[in-house]
């Protein structure tokens, strides 16, 4: 089975398409539609990301193209209004570049995206050079995985870890992503430490434990959420 990804670089696009900094208003328009992406990097040197142009950027030349910015325009829309007159990548992209680096956890690639309202992230290294793109849909792969190769890394992971004397009694079954785990185990007190393991697993959409201690009633579940 293959392992679960835990970071960026496991789930990244790899051939990502950019421009340089004097890239031109229409290579920019044009280079978007003929890849169907919504924003490229834009790079310098030996491929360092120093800014991303998106088409927000991009609008303000159509918003403004037949009327003249009113004052308040003019104040509250600054950096809209530079952009209208821009012509190339470097004037239009926005910087410095939001960006996440190889390493990083797919949680903290999701938590950028959702904190700066962005869709993907160029992924770079140490240096700034760019390595991939990862994109929402990227990191939205972790549920594509099987139910039985999560029932096999909960059983392998958190079952025989917590409960290896009681593991073989454990009843783990996996359906649409949501975990369920059945039987008695001596330390009730390990039911949340379970949950939290499992949560952890990517792929997982939910759990639900109906474990008892071994003086319980096995029929009725101890919910640890």
């Amino acid at each position: 089975m293959p392992e679960t990804p835990h970071i960026v670089s496991d789930v990244m696009t790899v051939t990502v398409v950019s421009v340089g900094r004097d890239a031109p208003f229409k290579e920019i328009v044009e280079t978007m539609e003929q890849w169907k992406v919504s924003a490229l990097p834009v790079l310098e040197g030996e491929g360092r990301v120093i800014g991303v142009v998106s088409e927000a950027d991009l609008l303000p030349k159509e918003e403004f193209r037949d009327s003249v910015p009113s004052v308040y325009e003019q104040r509250q829309r600054l950096s809209d209004v530079a952009k209208a007159g821009a012509v190339t990548a470097g004037e239009l992209m926005s910087t410095p570049a939001v960006t996440v680096h190889t390493d990083a956890t797919l949680a903290q690639a999701a938590r950028i995206m959702a904190v700066r309202h962005i869709k993907r992230l160029p992924v770079v290294d140490d240096l700034g050079i760019l390595q991939g793109i990862v994109s929402r849909a990227d990191l939205l792969k972790v549920f594509l995985r099987s139910d039985e190769d999560i029932e096999e890394e909960v059983r392998r992971t958190v079952v025989s870890y917590l409960f290896p004397a009681l593991s073989h009694t454990i009843h783990v079954n996996v359906h649409e992503g949501v975990v369920t785990l059945r039987g008695r185990i001596r330390d009730t007190a390990l039911i949340s430490v379970a949950v939290r393991l499992i949560r952890a697993i990517e792929g997982v959409v939910d759990v639900e434990p109906h474990l008892t201690g071994a003086s319980e009633d096995p029929a009725g579940p101890a919910s640890a959420r």
